[in-house]
């Protein structure tokens, strides 16, 4: 049986190249973004307060604005691959790119020595730990799921990948607003937050093994073995 197909809906410019990447591995896609990512205006601190900057989404190099320049002196310890291409095509120099979430690159960070910490991110993210100074750089203004997206899951089955826990909620949101069933669908996630933020009752959850999106189409691809599986059965999974 063939794959079912996957549903993106990270915010451009980054679905463009989630679908990139999964119409090169033979994915049937359909890009329905729920978020327009927008700069937000910040007081950027002393640079001289600070020994490394610590990122955890590209969009805060993407959105940061022209103050960005003042930290580029710092070492950048960044969250994931995405984001360290991000810094350093905005002339960072990155000392440590991490795998496991923005804990896991603040970890890295004092790891390096670097205890004095300025961190850039949006509105929504993950706290962390007391001494590290956070900026909100940008917002995400929520977006209805579009008319295409709602058809495809209503015929199901498909697999939705989320790169992020507000991605989470707000699929759930429009699930229930719109009554897609959710036996026949399954839920790919960045990581296991990002999981369990969608909740149970899906057809399968799998989770990246790192935050990328090779990764995640990797659990994709374990997604759709066991979806097709389980139609071949004629049963479901709760």
């Amino acid at each position: 049986m063939s794959r079912p197909p996957l549903l993106i809906l990270r915010p451009a410019p980054g679905d463009a190249a989630t679908a990139a990447l999964a119409g090169a591995d033979g994915w049937g896609v359909l890009s329905a973004p729920l978020f327009d990512i927008a700069p937000l205006g910040w007081d950027a601190p002393d640079v001289s307060a600070f020994d490394a900057l610590l990122l955890t989404s590209a969009n805060a190099v993407r959105h940061g604005g022209a103050a960005l320049a003042r930290y580029r002196a710092l070492p950048v310890h960044a969250v994931g691959a995405a984001t360290a291409e991000a810094a350093q095509a905005a002339g960072f120099a990155v000392a440590s790119v991490g795998s496991g979430g923005a804990a896991a690159a603040h970890d890295a960070a004092r790891a390096a020595g670097h205890a004095r910490l300025l961190r850039l991110a949006g509105r929504d993210h993950v706290p962390l730990p007391d001494g590290v100074l956070t900026r909100i750089v940008y917002g995400a203004r929520p977006r209805p799921l579009a008319l295409d997206a709602i058809e495809l899951l209503r015929d199901g089955p498909a697999i939705v990948l989320l790169h992020s826990a507000a991605a989470a909620r707000a699929f759930v949101r429009e699930v229930e607003q719109h009554t897609l069933p959710r036996a026949r669908i399954g839920l790919a996630a960045l990581a296991p937050a990002i999981a369990d933020a969608a909740g149970d009752g899906w057809c399968a959850r799998a989770t990246a093994s790192r935050p990328c999106d090779a990764a995640l189409l990797s659990a994709a691809a374990r997604l759709a073995t066991q979806m097709t599986g389980t139609a071949s059965r004629g049963g479901g999974q709760e």
